[in-house]
């Protein structure tokens, strides 16, 4: 999974004008090779689960957003092929797209809200395992094999292995590929998972070279101050014998590319001795797993992001203008250019293109990344995620003017109700920061965000109360000299409109949102 640029803003004139109609967004199944029963609402989910208890099928709940560049990674590397569609006739195909109204309750209710998010459950009900959908295909699918073919649950299992209870080879595998990205503190806190993977990658069998090396990989990458693996010498050898494994390096291709700056870091300190051979030598890696026509585009690219990583240590991490060789900065535009070239598929655009983007602008190649964008625009399902990016390029580099037009047709082509509200706060948090002497705009965006989530049924669960909350602080800090005093009044008055017309099992969210601003006005 490549990371991502979210910021978002719109200019006055956009905001004013009427709100995309959420029915009109385009939701399909995330393939057509298997069949998939659409879930929005509570009762749908109930309706579904109680289909796979009477077929005594597992169900596979998958929660997405059309614009989400790792969910057409997903779709178009994974969910397209022949053994999953085979694969799916032993289960039940559940699609939660987050934009569906009321899709966000269902979101809160599983605790997902990253996505993708892909959870198994059992005939019963019960969770059996998230799947790591950052991992390569055939990984996907083996650990989906592991769930489908019955056992205990993997709350269980993580229980059993943090009492040092003996564990099967498949068992070990399943917390190896375990998703703990997507897991919503659920099973671990964030603040316990690196001693967690610590304990969990000294107790792994060493005979399962997979199931070792993944735990081990990952609890350095979550090592860092202090936390989890403490390092040595040993400790830096065993990865480099990963790295120096083509084979080995290949089938944790995900975690070396996603991961490797942040391995480094927990491995060497900046000025040690030790921290040049080991970039080298992850480097060289990455390098293979880039030129490695058997993975994906979006893994080779991955990787190539991570060798970005590794060049840009040791320089501000907010560098626009970081000091690289002039062979990589080539390198990295001679790759995206093929990409853009080559990709047909428009699911491995969506995926491919924002990341070649982010890749450029992090060698500083600006211009070339704000080119690539807009000569996409016209063929990506989602645009608006394309515009966002141009407009967070134009914040980088102090453009302000650009950068609210961008953001303002992000918001414009933006569609569904938690992806307005989210494109919508951060447009609100942009323009607080860039213009906050705008007034007028600030307030006319809020007041149109509190009406929109006035007409969503799921505004004040999941990801978008989220958005809300975030919306509320940043109107606090907008009225931190109290100028903004009548403001804030209005947009109260407003919301509690809103809130008198929520159910009432969200209405503590809804009328908490703005109460800090009031008090301070």
């Amino acid at each position: 999974m490549t990371p991502a640029l979210r910021a978002m803003t719109i200019i006055c004139a956009l905001i004013c004008a009427p709100a995309v109609n959420p029915a009109q967004a385009a939701i399909g199944p995330p393939s057509s090779n298997v069949t998939w029963l659409p879930a929005a609402v509570d009762a749908d989910v109930d309706r579904l689960f109680a289909q796979a208890k009477a077929q005594n099928k597992p169900l596979l709940m998958y929660w997405g957003a059309t614009w989400c560049p790792p969910c057409n990674q997903l779709k178009a590397t994974f969910f397209n092929r022949q053994d999953f569609a085979q694969a799916s006739r032993g289960f039940v195909a559940v699609h939660v797209d987050g934009d569906r109204p009321g899709a966000q309750k269902i979101g809160s209710r599983f605790k997902v809200s990253g996505y993708p998010t892909v959870v198994l459950f059992n005939p019963a009900g019960a969770e059996i395992t998230r799947l790591p959908g950052e991992a390569d295909p055939e990984r996907m699918m083996a650990v989906l094999q592991l769930g489908l073919a019955g056992g205990r649950t993997v709350a269980e299992v993580l229980a059993d292995a943090r009492a040092g209870k003996p564990l099967t080879a498949g068992e070990w595998r399943m917390l190896a590929f375990y998703s703990f990205g997507t897991d919503e503190q659920r099973l671990v806190s964030d603040t316990d998972l690196p001693g967690v993977l610590a304990q969990l990658a000294l107790a792994a069998p060493a005979a399962d070279a997979d199931t070792s090396t993944r735990l081990w990989l990952k609890a350095v990458a979550a090592s860092d101050e202090g936390k989890g693996l403490k390092a040595d010498a040993a400790l830096r050898e065993r990865v480099a014998k990963v790295l120096a494994d083509p084979a080995l390096a290949r089938r944790h291709a995900d975690v070396l590319a996603n991961e490797a700056a942040e391995i480094v870091r927990a491995l060497t300190d900046d000025d040690s001795a030790e921290r040049a051979p080991l970039v080298a030598n992850f480097a060289a890696a990455l390098r293979r797993l880039e030129a490695d026509a058997g993975l994906s585009r979006g893994d080779r690219i991955s990787a190539l992001i991570g060798r970005i990583a590794l060049a840009r240590l040791g320089q501000p991490r907010d560098s626009i203008k970081p000091d690289l060789p002039a062979a990589l900065v080539a390198e990295v535009k001679t790759h995206v250019a093929r990409d853009d070239r080559e990709i047909t598929d428009g699911y491995e655009r969506q995926a491919v293109i924002t990341a070649a983007a982010y890749a450029l602008g992090q060698v500083g190649q600006w211009d070339d990344s704000d080119a690539l964008l807009k000569s996409n625009l016209a063929r990506s399902h989602s645009p608006y995620y394309l515009m966002s990016q141009l407009g967070g390029n134009a914040r980088k580099r102090g453009q302000t003017a650009q950068a609210l037009d961008w953001y303002g047709q992000a918001f414009a082509k933006s569609e569904g109700p938690a992806t307005r509200l989210q494109w919508g706060n951060s447009y609100l948090t942009a323009l607080v920061d860039l213009a906050p002497q705008d007034s007028k705009r600030i307030e006319a965006t809020a007041a149109q965000l509190i009406t929109e989530a006035g007409k969503d049924s799921s505004a004040f669960s999941g990801r978008s109360v989220r958005s809300l909350q975030r919306l509320g602080k940043k109107l606090v800090s907008w009225n931190a000299d109290g100028k903004q005093a009548a403001a804030l009044q209005r947009l109260q008055r407003q919301l509690d409109g809103v809130c008198r017309g929520v159910e009432a099992s969200a209405r503590e969210a809804c009328q908490g949102l703005l109460k800090p601003a009031a008090k301070s006005a």
